[in-house]
């Protein structure tokens, strides 16, 4: 019987541990202005795509990698002092940690954490990025 009791509980962990991830949403460049007084939107690619990444979530290694190319993008707009100014506030106020809508894996409910995607969220995502948003990079 008890064998039963732990087996029903099991399967009820797993079956509460699925969930969907929340449609694709970005705020741009969230707290930050999307651009110069001139250029109004000159890094909100850059932006959109950390968003992308940022509402997937996954490990800290892809946290730090995606920082990184926010960094990168916003550079390559002829703004470093921008991308390094972007850069410390993504580290400091995007950790998961934080029930904000901006934190990395937002997409899913909190708390999320960092975790390793499993093959079927990976799957769920790809779907959506096949869908009506396709996520860009400026080059």
């Amino acid at each position: 019987m008890r064998i039963v009791f732990v087996f029903i509980l099991l399967l009820f962990s797993v079956t509460v541990k699925a969930e969907n991830i929340k449609p694709f949403t970005s705020d741009g460049c969230s707290s930050f202005p999307d651009g110069t007084f001139d250029h109004k939107e000159l890094w909100l690619s850059c932006c959109t795509a950390h968003d992308y990444a940022y509402w997937q979530g996954g490990t800290y290694e892809e946290r730090l990698v995606a920082d990184k190319e926010l960094h990168q993008c916003v550079s390559k707009t002829g703004e470093p002092q921008i991308a390094k100014l972007m850069l410390a506030g993504v580290r400091v106020g995007g950790s998961p940690y934080f029930p904000t809508s901006f934190r990395w894996g937002y997409g899913w409910s909190y708390p999320r954490w960092y975790n390793v995607l499993t093959e079927a969220e990976r799957k769920q995502i790809k779907s959506i990025k096949n869908g009506p948003y396709k996520a860009f990079k400026q080059d």
